[in-house]
């Protein structure tokens, strides 16, 4: 017995060409997904298709044909500015852009925590990996997978990929660095 369940995850706009709008986000949002469909803002909502995606940093790229936004949502909505993860320092402050819990756009704010953090997690295929990740106490939760972390100019700095859960703990969540981050991106 098999059952189709909807969810919900986050994308980062990354690129638009004259024919497609690119879309970062997280592998385990798109995995196993028979169809995808990406709601903007002013909640326009247009089928997307997987481009690439890379099970090992939990990256995938999704895309939009231009000829299915409406003009007046795509005069709403650009590209995204990359920054330099490099160059973070804890303490900083981080802003989380995501659509936590499937209700829409929400916006956490916090610190970077710490840098090149060691997090494990199995996918779910059962595999074990293993990624060095920027650590923030900006809440990160369900639904925020794939959204921005952003510095305090606005630019993205990581994409949400992880929350530690636990009665023991708060503002345990995790972002892969947008600096290691965009080279796959363009790779897919």
């Amino acid at each position: 017995y098999s059952q189709e369940i909807p969810s919900a995850g986050s994308g980062i706009i990354v690129a638009q060409t004259d024919t497609d709008l690119y879309i970062a986000t997280n592998n385990h949002v798109v995995v196993d997904a028979s169809t995808l469909t990406v709601t903007f803002r002013d909640n326009e909502s247009v089928t997307a298709e997987i481009k690439g995606t890379d099970p090992n940093t939990d990256l995938a790229v999704i895309s939009v044909p231009i000829s299915s936004i409406p003009g007046d949502t795509l005069s709403k909505i650009k590209v995204a500015t990359l920054g330099n993860s490099s160059d973070l320092q804890v303490g900083e402050p981080a802003i989380a852009i995501g659509n936590a819990l499937g209700y829409g756009q929400s916006v956490t704010t916090g610190v970077i925590s710490a840098l090149e953090r060691e997090v494990t997690v199995t996918d779910q295929n059962g595999n074990v990996i293993t990624n060095s990740l920027i650590q923030t106490d900006a809440a990160i939760n369900p639904g925020n997978s794939g959204g921005a972390l952003l510095n305090i100019k606005g630019e993205v700095i990581g994409i949400n990929s992880v929350k530690y859960s636990d009665t023991k703990v708060e503002g345990m969540g995790y972002s892969i660095p947008i600096s290691k981050a965009e080279p796959i991106i363009n790779d897919l």
